[in-house]
């Protein structure tokens, strides 16, 4: 369990703190509007009404005792800056921020951020990868050259085992799970024979997952 400070409540600070809750983290939720502060009190393990750009506000939080700083809000950048940078100040061990732009990301990683998300440009482009393909379900991208795809099973793949298909020697990918429904069997076996109604995770190089599943 981590002790986690977030800050902004907006529709992208409520849903980590959800996650968060679902988790069983230790969360402090702050934000200028009453409104969302009550409504998030569920959620959380505690929650406050305040100002985050103003420094006494901020050391009276005692940023330092926790493991995560989150600053979700996106609706005001100046603030966010600030916030960030009054984190940092008072010794925040880990900043976690929110951009909304390319700019705003630098910005951010310059006045103390520790890391950046960026949410309206990693959903746009994990939908792009997905509704882009007809047989990708799901996609998490690593790097910037390698991600993880949930994808069909080739037709050609139908009744043959991993070992019998040389995979990794032949695909230059490796298969994390194999998937049925919503039952999942990770690192199947080199025996595994593949079935019509399965999906299957794989990891690789872009380049070599874009290759196999065009193939």
């Amino acid at each position: 369990m981590k002790s986690i400070l977030l800050i902004g409540l907006g529709r992208f600070g409520r849903h980590m703190a959800q996650k968060f809750n679902e988790m069983n983290h230790d969360v402090l939720a702050v934000d200028i509007n009453e409104d969302r502060v009550n409504e998030v009190l569920p959620l959380v393990t505690n929650a406050q009404i305040g100002d985050s750009t103003n420094e006494q506000f901020i050391a009276s939080l005692g940023v330092r005792d926790f493991d995560l700083c989150v600053v979700a809000i996106g609706d005001n950048f100046q603030s966010s800056l600030e916030t960030t940078a009054l984190l940092k100040d008072y010794g925040a061990r880990f900043v976690l921020a929110r951009a909304n732009r390319d700019v705003h990301a630098k910005f951010l990683l310059r006045n103390g951020a520790d890391d950046v998300v960026y949410p309206e440009k990693q959903m746009a482009i994990r939908s792009a990868v997905r509704f882009g393909s007809d047989n990708v379900f799901d996609y998490i991208e690593l790097t910037a050259d390698h991600s993880i795809y949930e994808t069909t099973v080739p037709e050609s793949w139908l009744g043959k085992s991993i070992v019998q298909l040389a995979v990794r020697q032949k695909y230059h990918i490796s298969i994390l799970a194999t998937k049925r429904g919503e039952v999942l069997e990770p690192l199947p076996k080199p025996e595994h024979v593949f079935e019509s109604d399965e999906t299957i995770l794989i990891m690789g190089a872009n380049k070599d997952i874009q290759k196999f599943i065009h193939f």
